[in-house]
């Protein structure tokens, strides 16, 4: 069985590298096509597949064995550096947190992450970079609750200078808060109305879509 697009294989040495790219694999990540450009193509031909046993597409090295070892692909690469900068807009009370040993340090990765996919940005909420003025989502620690508060922040021009007046700036923040909770609700967080505020305490969670906040 061949998906081929390319000529897999040359330059095989003595069981290291013969190919880096994009592929398609099988559950024992053996080679099934490829080369493949980008992962785009990897992934239209994995629809062209049809009643092929499943497959993926995958990034890394082919061996001459057949198998892939992954690597981390160009566009992995461009994502953690774009959520590496969303992340450096944290607050400075992140600081007490950030270390490998603290398990804020992985919510709070895990929430930016599916907050930057969603394809929203962070906001800046003590100033620490030039895009304070911008909004976004604000990402605020609560230890003694275990979690994240997670609030929304519009431009400057809307929360600061009311452009659009009072009621038009609280009608953004709750729609918005409300629907960046919606989301990671959905991405499996346990999310809840924090008390008295338009903002939701984020949790980690166990089932996709969990809500507590109705």
């Amino acid at each position: 069985m061949s998906l081929s697009n390319g000529s897999p294989g040359q330059g095989s040495v003595e069981g290291t590298l013969v190919s880096v790219g994009w592929w398609l694999v099988d559950d024992r990540r053996r080679v099934v096509g490829g080369p493949f450009t980008n992962q785009v193509d990897a992934a239209f031909a994995r629809l062209g597949a049809g009643d092929v046993s499943p497959v993926e597409p995958a990034y890394g090295t082919r061996m001459d064995d057949g198998t892939v070892l992954p690597r981390f692909s160009p566009e992995d690469q461009t994502w953690l550096a774009h959520l590496s900068d969303q992340l450096n807009r944290l607050g400075e009370e992140w600081e007490t947190y950030i270390s490998d040993a603290d398990p804020m340090t992985g919510l709070v990765c895990e929430i930016a992450a599916a907050v930057v996919e969603t394809g929203l940005q962070l906001h800046d909420c003590t100033g620490r970079t030039p895009s304070r003025p911008l909004g976004g989502v604000c990402l605020t620690p609560s230890p003694t609750q275990g979690g994240v508060i997670v609030s929304w922040s519009q431009h400057d021009r809307m929360a600061v200078h009311l452009i659009r007046g009072e009621q038009a700036e609280r009608a953004a923040q709750q729609t918005m808060s409300a629907a960046v909770a919606d989301v990671l609700a959905g991405c499996g967080f346990s999310v809840e109305r924090f008390e008295g505020t338009m903002a939701y305490l984020v949790r980690a969670g166990e089932a996709t879509g969990s809500t507590s906040w109705d």
